[in-house]
């Protein structure tokens, strides 16, 4: 029985079963059961920027088709299309509409590299449809989102993966395993790097229509009604709350969870976190110079730094993250290299590889085995939550006190309001997954 055939009978003897648990989803889509040697084809959902990433990412690893791209700006749809044949050969689909791309049952996987505002939807309306899912980091826009996903993730038992390469670093693997062999002793503070320059974007104006070929309803999504503005569209979003978390929660994500991943720790007691917009007057709302600490139950301590403006580096690490033992310290370089200071002595490794993050997703959906994950959807969530715990003390401008048992600021209903958003239906992220 050859491939197609094969998933098509698979298909048609799950379909009970799937329909069945996935009773509460919106796309009761049946699931394909596979083999080792089953082809995997992914659908991309985003396809500019990042997306061209996620392309070529699942092209390179043997066995995988992009079989599917999806787009809410049609207008790049022949680029991304072109991509696909320089890179495998044959012509995707290509869709305007992530819900028209989940209804085809040809798909097993998709990618999402959209807006932050819409990783947390896209996720949960995949695993309802039988999809395995690779998000883009953060993992979520709000912290309400990220357990919808984790309860997505668990309810349908979908492979969810996080774009946290670090976590398939080879370089990174290598400065934990440091860490946890005590080769600087017992870690009592880590920082991580944010220092990144952003220009102005400057001030555009509401413009009466989107561009032709663009879906603005679609892109706005869970977000409330508004005019169009260029500045959105396609990439200064970051720096608008309703779609984006500024640079903590973009680039800075990698180095937030690869810090809270070096000090072995989850959420924090205490949050703290002040900055602001400096050195220019435009339309963007985040901080591009913020400072945060977050306080751990144990007392120790993470402090993340975003500086948006030119700057000195740290040990010559601009993005990265620097741990401090108790009997010397480590300096990480991004994913690239890191220096060892101990007992006077100054020990720098070789270059590293960024890791095949793409590839070990794909394991995992063969496997049909979380553990094989090297960024499951739960320590993502935990990572893009640090980001939002720090916006939110900015927003509010004042330290906070959070419990990690109950996920809120308890007695403060200015912060908690923040840990979620009004939702615009249909696009709507559900209290029940």
């Amino acid at each position: 029985m050859n491939n197609i055939n094969r998933r098509r009978f698979f298909k048609q003897t799950a379909r009970t079963a799937v329909a069945a648990a996935a009773g509460a989803g919106i796309f009761n889509v049946a699931r394909l059961g596979r083999t080792a040697s089953d082809e995997i084809r992914v659908g991309v959902t985003g396809i500019h920027g990042r997306g061209g990433d996620h392309i070529r990412g699942f092209a390179g690893v043997p066995g995988v088709r992009v079989a599917a791209l999806c787009d809410v700006d049609t207008t790049l749809h022949a680029g991304g299309i072109e991509l696909v044949k320089s890179l495998q050969g044959h012509t995707p689909k290509a869709y305007d509409d992530i819900r028209k791309m989940l209804k085809d049952e040809e798909i097993d996987a998709i990618s999402v590299a959209t807006c932050n505002h819409w990783h947390a939807l896209a996720t949960i309306w995949a695993c309802q449809a039988g999809k395995d899912v690779y998000c883009e980091k953060p993992a979520c826009h709000n912290i309400f989102e990220g357990r919808k996903m984790i309860e997505a993730a668990r309810q349908y038992k979908r492979m969810v993966q996080v774009g946290s390469q670090g976590r398939s670093s080879e370089g990174v693997i290598k400065v934990i395993e440091l860490i946890r062999d005590g080769a600087i002793g017992e870690v009592y503070i880590a920082r991580a790097l944010c220092f990144k320059p952003r220009a102005s974007i400057g001030f555009k104006a509401d413009q009466p229509e989107p561009p032709k070929g663009l879906n603005y309803d679609i892109w706005l999504g869970p977000a409330q009604k508004r005019p169009f503005n260029a500045n959105y569209v396609h990439y200064n979003w970051h720096w608008f709350w309703d779609f984006g978390n500024g640079d903590i929660g973009n680039q800075g994500v990698h180095q937030m969870d690869i810090g809270r991943w070096g000090m072995g720790k989850e959420l924090p007691v205490k949050v703290s976190s002040m900055g602001g917009r400096y050195g220019y007057k435009d339309q963007g709302q985040t901080a591009n110079t913020q400072t945060a600490s977050f306080i751990f139950d144990d007392g120790r301590t993470l402090v993340f730094e975003v500086r948006g403006l030119e700057t000195n580096s740290e040990d010559d690490v601009k993005i990265g993250n620097l741990f401090y033992g108790s009997e010397g310290w480590i300096a990480l370089d991004g994913f690239s290299w890191y220096d060892l200071f101990r007992k006077g002595k100054k020990e720098r490794s070789p270059n590293f590889e960024e890791g095949k993050h793409f590839a070990n997703f794909i394991k995992a959906v063969r496997s049909r085995n979380e553990k094989d994950l090297n960024a499951p959807v739960r320590e993502g969530v935990l990572s893009a939550d640090m980001c939002h715990l720090a916006n939110i003390s900015y927003r509010v401008g004042r330290t906070l006190t959070f419990d990690p048992k109950t996920e809120t600021f308890p007695g403060d209903d200015e912060a908690n309001k923040l840990l979620t958003r009004d939702y615009r239906a249909p696009f709507v992220v559900p209290e029940n997954v």
